[in-house]
């Protein structure tokens, strides 16, 4: 049965309607939630690497633009139903905004208010520097129009953008504050924390959404009143990956884009799903569709991170491959260059480790278009703990003992100590 609104969908909750219809969990524009853990029987061969063709940097240089600063027209539910301008202007100082995961990107601030940063003549407990800020557009993935109102400088209007979840900052200029890392998982970001700001939200939608918790995001609560929060994933390292979500939904990042910027972000536009019953359109106008071609190429663009210089043993990461390759069986599935045989197959929920799900929460893949699960590419992949797509393993150390214990690997504890440092070597 297909769910169809012919006017916006509310933050409120599946099943708690304001006069802008269903409520939404919008935060997260999730692009490919990291994926299950897989056996590996049945392998296929994983065909010869095919050449990419080059990205277009002109189209990069857009993309780029639009995954920072585009709202796609989601002010309309951020501030018309949620509210989020009144609540920002009266209660986020810059404390809070940053200890719910929010960054400010050093690169936007004047010197003027660098040093007043440093000589604490701006205080970061007054609401009215958050919105200074977002007069600078400093704030990373939020965007806010700030206008002068009786004298004062006042936000009229507020939206999100890709970069909310999907980047982060290096913590050059303090924590939470510094140079743009675009791609990078956001993994203190509390999204259910800061949606459960909003007066507009019903006590038991406030409840499910601060169950969530830093880094975790539900991108289906608000199609089908489940509640089984996934990671927030990284949106780098992509390229030559065709399925690039937890479920494999769509064979090309534009797919999940249109999915977020519609059905989470609340931007204008149309997101239609025969196989799982969803079918979205934000009106007025389509203001997705023209943008998905460059912010997909800007996210191809986006290179997974090398370790950090002495993060790993480079000895034992050389003996862990063999582990790797051999005993621990993760070759298998995690193969080829993106380690990941996604372009090949997808795994059943019986094949992988991550389920059941914690806290008795219903399959993850059960709620999605496929109904499988993907093996999770890992490149970069010491930079987004917790792991699974629902963060049930804390550390690579832990997600090796899952594998252990599911599988019967029977690995020593040499091998698992040798295996996380290969892990982390990726």
């Amino acid at each position: 049965m297909h769910r169809t609104t012919s006017s916006r969908r509310s933050f409120l909750g599946p099943r708690h309607l304001t006069p802008r219809g269903k409520s939404l969990a919008r935060v997260a524009l999730a692009a490919a939630l990291v994926g299950a853990a897989c056996d590996d029987t049945n392998v296929e061969t994983t065909p010869p690497d095919v050449p990419l063709p080059p990205l277009d940097p002109a189209l990069v240089a857009q993309g780029q633009d639009i995954f920072r600063f585009s709202t796609f027209g989601d002010e309309t539910f951020w501030t018309d139903t949620l509210q989020m301008n009144t609540v920002i202007q009266s209660a986020v100082d810059p404390m809070t905004a940053l200890a719910v995961g929010l960054k400010v990107d050093a690169a936007a601030l004047p010197a003027a208010v660098v040093a007043g940063i440093k000589d604490r003549s701006i205080s970061l407990t007054d609401p009215a520097t958050t919105v200074a800020l977002l007069k600078l557009n400093a704030v990373v993935g939020v965007a806010g129009t700030v206008e002068n109102v009786g004298g004062k400088d006042t936000l009229t209007r507020v939206g999100i953008t890709c970069a909310i979840c999907h980047s982060t900052v290096d913590d050059s200029f303090a924590k939470g504050i510094g140079a743009r890392l675009d791609g990078w998982a956001n993994t203190d970001l509390n999204p259910g924390a800061i949606i459960a700001l909003s007066p507009a939200l019903p006590e038991t939608t406030k409840a499910v959404y601060a169950s969530w918790g830093p880094g975790k995001y539900d991108p289906r609560f608000n199609q089908d009143g489940k509640n089984g929060p996934q990671v927030i994933p990284p949106a780098y390292g992509l390229r030559g990956i065709n399925r690039i979500t937890a479920t494999g939904d769509g064979d090309q990042i534009a797919y999940w884009n249109r999915y977020v910027a519609v059905t989470q972000m609340g931007g204008h536009g149309t997101f239609t799903e025969p196989r799982t019953g969803v079918s979205v359109t934000n009106p007025p106008d389509d203001q997705v569709t023209a943008s998905l071609p460059a912010l997909q190429e800007y996210q191809l663009s986006l290179t997974a991170p090398p370790p950090p210089a002495g993060s790993f043993d480079a000895t034992a990461a050389a003996r862990g491959r063999v582990v790797f390759e051999g005993a621990g069986r993760c070759a298998g599935c995690h193969g080829g260059p993106t380690f990941t045989d996604a372009n090949t197959r997808l795994h059943d929920p019986s094949e992988v480790v991550s389920e059941p799900e914690p806290s008795g929460a219903p399959s993850y893949a059960s709620r999605t278009a496929t109904k499988k699960y993907r093996t999770a590419p890992l490149r970069g992949l010491w930079q987004h703990p917790p792991y699974f797509h629902n963060g049930s393993a804390p550390t690579v150390e832990a997600v090796i003992e899952t594998y252990d214990q599911r599988k019967a690997l029977g690995l020593t504890t040499a091998q698992k100590s040798d295996l996380a440092q290969y892990l982390r070597s990726l």
